[in-house]
């Protein structure tokens, strides 16, 4: 019988390898593990399978991350606020993060993935219902726009060259996107300030 926890385990140690900038091989993702290179075949069928399965489970970890961020009365406050757990889940783990947009390795499940960008999609819906945004802004088109603003910052901030003092450039980007989209301008820069908040990880 499989133990969840190994699985876990395997997959951690080759964030940690990764993090540390050592190669993920076979006998080095067991070391120290207590389980054999056998189990990297049980579990995953291999090191492909490895690599598909820490795709996976990135984007898990994400999903996770998005269903803390509870919908509010401010819709637009939400946008930002998943922004915001978007960019908290790349620093909490760069290097899983990094993996999860290899696209050489199929992902177990792509409906998760897509589940994501779904949560914006729905806030960005409920932005429209109340009048923050207008009737012709397509939820799809804005939702997307608004994770490259997220994914931009996490590439530069948690896997690239830009300091942490960057992130707090969201909150011009995303202001000006959505009074693009229709919201007023004062009360979208305070509706974004109060969602763009991003912990110390």
């Amino acid at each position: 019988m499989k133990d969840p926890a190994v699985r876990s385990q395997l997959i951690d140690r080759a964030a940690q390898l990764l993090a540390a900038r050592q190669p993920v091989t076979l006998r080095s993702l067991v070391a120290g593990t207590g389980v054999s290179t056998m189990a990297v075949y049980t579990y995953f069928g291999g090191m492909d399978g490895l690599w598909t399965a820490m795709r996976q489970e990135g984007f898990t970890r994400l999903a996770a991350r998005l269903a803390e961020v509870a919908p509010s009365a401010d819709p637009v406050r939400d946008l930002a606020a998943l922004g915001a757990a978007y960019l908290s889940n790349a620093l909490a783990g760069p290097d899983l993060y990094r993996v999860m947009f290899d696209a050489g390795f199929d992902l177990e499940n792509a409906a998760a993935a897509d589940d994501t960008l779904h949560s914006l999609v729905r806030a960005v819906e409920r932005a429209k219902v109340i009048g923050r945004f207008r009737d012709d802004v397509e939820p799809l088109g804005l939702a997307t726009q608004s994770w490259i603003i997220g994914h931009g910052l996490a590439s530069l901030v948690a896997t690239g060259p830009l300091p942490r003092q960057a992130l707090a450039q969201g909150v011009p980007l995303l202001t000006a996107l959505f009074t693009g989209a229709g919201d007023d301008p004062g009360n979208c820069r305070r509706s974004v300030e109060r969602g763009w908040r991003i912990p110390d990880v």
